[in-house]
């Protein structure tokens, strides 16, 4: 548990002080501020939590965090000299960041209190009755309209089973089959018949979560066919509906003319029902195709689309359903939402998490995916590893994810909260890695730490060490032996204290073997060594590893991909996978680029080329009998890769760019360089 002192007891404290509070990893021992009787010290002399009129009386209170939120920005730098160096200290700017969050968070709360108050409204003022229970066939809501049709009380019932409720329900049946049931004649308990239809609920991710059932009284429904068959009066009751909505809605008929708009529309929009009613459908949209013709051509309905509508190009997110009558198409009704606030706040918690992502890793061993024994072994291996401060050596393939177990692992230990830094050794040159690694005394480059002393305190992975020169290994074995660097140009040594992650892909006996990794050297990184099994040793991990793909690119892309198809996962089962987990994320990403937006699973179709051996770099069927240069071999791969996407858009450039993320200069560029018309 972090130990929290909160210095400024204003308006901005009083957030902290009541946001800490309701964490249970965190304990305020004392809120500071020169008022006595500022709010929050009031507050804290409520709660039995600690008040002084004076900060530096707990610099040797062994306090982990220190915000500060007196507005003062120079009381920042008199807490650095005086507080013990492992206390953090949040200053004004990042805690008036947390504040403003707060705020926006209770904003928005207090906007979903109103939309379930709404919610609730309109199921308890819905003509049909309404029955939802959770997985566990216990009743969690019972609409009025269900009251009176069943003649019981939702109170008497509330977490009871289901059949308690009503013998006959076929909800209990609904959760086990996880299929549908629409428009069933059924006969309650109490006789009345009804026409009732049965849905589960399933979330994002796949799992079911309960049921419900939506039933009409049938005598009322024949009542209120005969009463309404006056179609003038049926479209004025409809109007009177929509109108009222505060959600923005447009009604299109089955020709895709404007039928109905409301104020919110309008007010959204900034168009008025003379420049929509009897109008084109695409006459909103700014940018953007037209949700109304796509649902109107494929009968099914749309969800999720962005686009900008009106003269001011208003950003908003886009729900259309179809009409449908008698198995007719009569016009599609679509919902439309500004996202310009919430864009507002998601930019503002972005800059939060940027000043997170600064001060720790990024990935947690929760973000590791896999259940073969392999992958078991390698977990247990590396959680061990996080709990000592011995260095730790990650062996296995290019694209096994080492670099994911090194954040782990920094995450997972006690210096989780300093910093966490990464180098790749293969990328630089010697010159270079050596400033990198020990800084420079040159006086070009004064003030330039090296990333030893960068991250002291915290650690530093050192991906692909085998590819170390000699001479940078022997500064390294230097700095592990006596936790000490001395940067290029400098005489005088620096301590630090880093805990060391090695990486490498190479056999590193056979380089020492070889002399080109130093012995010593070799025995003091391999004192903990893991290995990660490659993709193709545990094949058993590849369903699970591609459906977290694909709920995270979905989020990246905006689709809606529910999973893969068996004959698509089958040929990836059968791929030898030799970039590992990095090439089936590519792959993956391929496959869903090109997947339309009704589509929810990943077909055959959608992936690209599998080579089922070693790939050979040639077009036709023959192998190359001379490895190409590495050159050569992107400049093969980009065009061959380029080729099929141009194809695939079918020569639409601009498309082109835009699936590529390059800009159409760019793209015309390639297209020229690798004459392809």
């Amino acid at each position: 548990m972090k130990k929290i002192l909160i210095v400024g007891a204003g308006k901005g404290g009083t957030a902290l002080f009541r946001l800490f509070k309701e964490t249970k990893r965190m304990k305020i021992c004392a809120i500071v501020d020169k008022d006595p009787n500022a709010p929050a010290m009031k507050l804290a002399e409520e709660m039995n939590v600690h008040t002084s009129t004076e900060w530096k009386e707990w610099i040797h209170h062994n306090i982990d965090i220190v915000v500060n939120v007196t507005g003062e920005e120079d009381l920042f730098e008199k807490m650095i000299e005086l507080f013990p160096r492992k206390t953090i200290i949040i200053p004004g700017s990042v805690a008036n960041i947390i504040y403003e969050l707060i705020h926006e968070k209770t904003i928005l709360t207090n906007e979903v209190k109103v939309q379930a108050n709404r919610l609730e409204l309109i199921l308890n003022h819905m003509n049909d009755g309404m029955i939802v229970v959770n997985k566990d066939e216990q009743v969690q809501l019972l609409n009025r309209r269900a009251e009176q049709i069943l003649g019981k009380k939702e109170r008497d019932y509330i977490g009871k089973h289901v059949k308690e409720l009503l013998k006959t329900s076929r909800l209990s049946h609904v959760l086990r089959s996880q299929r549908k049931e629409l428009n069933q004649k059924t006969i309650l308990d109490n006789g009345k018949k009804v026409i009732a239809s049965r849905i589960p609920i399933i979330n994002k991710t796949g799992d079911l979560v309960g049921a419900f059932a939506v039933f009409k009284d049938i005598t009322e429904v024949v009542q209120l066919a005969e009463e309404n068959t006056d179609l003038n009066e049926i479209k004025t009751m409809l109007e009177a509906i929509i109108k009222s909505s505060d959600e923005a809605i447009s009604v299109v008929d089955e020709n895709g003319n404007g039928l109905i708009i409301n104020p919110a529309y309008t007010r959204l929009t900034g168009l008025t029902e003379n420049e929509v009613i009897g109008k084109p459908a695409t006459v909103d949209i700014s940018e953007g195709d037209s949700v109304h013709l796509k649902v109107l051509k494929t009968r099914r309905a749309v969800r999720g689309v962005h686009m900008k509508v009106g003269p001011a190009r208003k950003e908003v997110i886009v729900n259309v359903a179809p009409v449908i009558v008698q198995g007719k198409m009569k016009g599609s009704v679509g919902v439309l939402h500004d996202v310009s606030e919430l864009q507002s706040v998601t930019k503002e918690l972005k800059r939060a998490r940027q000043i997170i992502r600064n001060l720790e890793a990024r990935y947690t061993f929760d973000d590791i995916i896999g259940n073969s024994p392999e992958m078991k072994l390698a977990l247990e291996q590396a959680k061990v590893g996080a709990k000592t401060p011995a260095i730790v050596l990650l062996r296995g393939e290019t694209g096994t994810g080492k670099e994911l177990f090194a954040h782990a692992i920094h995450h997972e230990s006690d210096r989780k909260y300093n910093k966490f830094l990464r180098v790749n050794c293969s990328t630089l040159s010697e010159s270079m890695l050596e400033k990198e690694l020990f800084g420079s005394a040159d006086e070009k480059l004064i003030g330039r730490k090296g990333l030893f002393e960068q991250a002291n305190n915290g650690s530093i992975f050192l991906d692909e060490i085998g590819n170390l020169s000699l001479t940078i290994q022997e500064k390294l074995l230097r700095v592990l032996k006596e936790n000490q660097v001395i940067p290029v140009g400098a005489t005088k040594p620096i301590s630090v204290d880093v805990r060391v992650i090695a990486g490498t892909n190479i056999n590193l006996e056979k380089a020492v073997m070889n002399k080109k990794f130093r012995e010593d050297l070799y025995y003091q990184i391999n004192k903990l060594p893991i290995s990660i099994p490659s993709l193709k040793e545990r094949k058993e991990d590849i369903p699970v590893l591609v459906e977290h793909i694909i709920y995270q690119l979905n989020e990246e892309y905006g689709k809606n991909v529910q999973g893969i198809s068996d004959e698509a996962l089958d040929k990836l089962m059968q791929y030898h996978w030799p970039g590992n987990i990095r090439e089936m994320a590519n792959v993956i990403s391929h496959s869903m680029i090109f997947i339309g937006n009704t589509e929810e699973q990943i077909e055959v179709s959608h992936l690209p080329e599998l080579q089922t051996k070693q790939s050979t770099f040639s077009e036709g069927s023959v192998e190359t009998e001379k490895p190409l240069k590495l050159q050569e071999a992107l400049d093969h791969y980009e065009k061959m890769y380029l080729q099929e996407v141009y194809q695939k858009c079918n020569k639409n450039k601009t498309k082109t760019a835009k699936v590529l993320q390059i800009s159409v200069r760019n793209l015309y560029y390639k297209l020229e360089k690798y004459r392809i018309e």
